[in-house]
């Protein structure tokens, strides 16, 4: 049997290292479009801001390494067609121009996202960057060596434009946000969370300017600054995180997507076309808070669907329950963490549903280094059940969400979460410990 796999960063090369170990014999092929694969791209602003130098570290497996397994991997090929009718692919060899087709008797759709590209006049510049590449990575890392390169502005203030604040900090440059919504991470925490965050960066001289868009660039060869629908500032480099989109348009509608085009799968990251797998930032993920299909970039959906995927490549029949889209994120001094629905998002699918929000310790007031500890938990009106979840705070704070994502993948109750057994001691929590308090803060 003849397996191809379209994309090798994270769902494709899970799957096909799966795949593999359960059938030694099966024929299996990935065409990645860039030069790398198992890249963990989540890596690259940390790597940018200077705290790891070896760009290497962010690959989990080379293509060497799949080789010697018996896997055929082929970077710099991009697929330009799938003739689903045909069990075909039209493939472009980078390198060469070469273009020659391959077929399959399973596939799989692992091609991730592209960046967002609003409406911005004069985009043509140097020092203009999107972030999803290794290459992206190591261009900007250059830029941010440069003493000259002093002013940064961030246009978009979700995961990555946040981390990347973390980044130009950490090189000492001066940094500006530019964000069209009211708040910065608006479709990941609510608004208690995010105002703690918009403190700090503000704490920092970050400067967060909502309710705004950038209009134009400004420059002839390189950035010089931006004009938005409000005033006009210096940058001498921008990088741009508003967001990505399926990179599916190869496909023309061939198989059944959401508006956005995201791939639908079913709990077997099958597709509407019979042995046509996906997964990751190209595809749905169902949701089992909201119980509908998704989209949720995440590295860590993408591995896990991945593995399911590569175990039903073997004609196994393994199910995906489905993810909550916990996440975690480093705003400067601060963590923070969440899962679940956001408030927001509950009332949007009109789900009944309260909420408590408490302020309480990391730990015991005689241990040294004690640190406030913001809880937030969505919860059914009726039932009590934890439908979602945020925390931030200082030392170990993020970790803290484990248990909450626990606790909804487990359908609790505030009030268990009130009564839970949480571990003690007192470098590292309070007898009762804060997330018993916002459980039993609940009404």
């Amino acid at each position: 049997m003849k397996i191809i796999i379209i994309g090798g960063t994270a769902a494709g090369t899970s799957a096909a290292a799966k795949a593999k170990r359960i059938n030694k014999e099966l024929n299996i092929t990935i065409y990645e479009k860039t030069t790398t694969t198992s890249f963990g791209a989540c890596g690259l602003p940390y790597f940018i801001g200077g705290f790891f130098d070896e760009p290497k570290n962010m690959i989990a497996r080379t293509p060497v390494e799949f080789e010697n397994n018996g896997i055929s991997v082929y970077t710099e090929h991009e697929v330009l067609a799938v003739d689903i009718k045909n069990n075909t692919l039209t493939i472009k060899n980078l390198k060469t121009g070469t273009i020659f087709n391959d077929t399959y008797d399973k596939l799989m759709i692992a091609t991730g996202g592209n960046p967002i590209i609003p409406p911005i006049s004069n985009i043509k510049l140097n020092n203009f960057y999107t972030l999803r590449t290794m290459q992206d990575g190591k261009e900007i890392r250059e830029q941010f060596e440069k003493k000259e390169i002093n002013e940064i502005v961030i246009i978009g203030a979700g995961y990555i434009g946040i981390e990347m604040v973390e980044a130009a900090k950490n090189r000492g440059k001066n940094v500006r946000i530019i964000q069209l919504d009211k708040r910065i991470l608006t479709e990941s925490f609510d608004k208690e969370i995010t105002n703690i965050m918009e403190e700090e960066l503000s704490k920092n001289n970050v400067l967060v300017h909502t309710d705004e868009f950038v209009k134009s660039l400004i420059g002839t060869e390189r950035v010089e600054g931006v004009i938005t629908n409000k005033s006009e500032y210096k940058a001498d480099l921008i990088i741009l995180s508003t967001g990505i989109r399926p990179a599916t348009e190869f496909l023309e509608g061939q198989l059944e997507t959401l508006k956005n085009g995201a791939i639908i799968v079913n709990e077997y990251g099958e597709t509407s076309v019979k042995n046509i797998f996906s997964a990751g930032d190209c595809a749905t993920i169902y949701n089992m808070v909201s119980k509908q299909d998704d989209y949720i970039p995440l590295a860590t959906t993408a591995n896990k669907l991945g593995k399911i995927i590569g175990e039903n490549l073997t004609d196994q029949r393994v199910s995906f329950k489905g993810t909550l889209g916990s996440a975690s994120i480093k705003v400067l001094s601060l963590e923070a963490a969440r899962t679940g629905l956001t408030e927001e998002a509950a009332l949007r699918l009109g789900i009944k549903c309260r909420t408590v929000f408490i302020k309480d310790k990391n730990h015991t007031s005689y241990y040294p280094n004690q640190e406030d500890l913001y809880i937030k938990i969505i919860y059914n009106e009726e039932t009590k059940e934890i439908i979602g979840a945020q925390i931030i705070g200082k030392n170990g704070a993020a970790i803290r969400l484990h248990a909450l994502s626990l606790a909804i993948y487990s359908n609790l109750t505030t009030n268990e979460l009130g009564m839970m057994d949480f571990a003690y001691s007192p470098p590292f929590s309070k007898a009762w410990d804060a997330l018993n308090v916002a459980g039993n803060a609940a009404k």
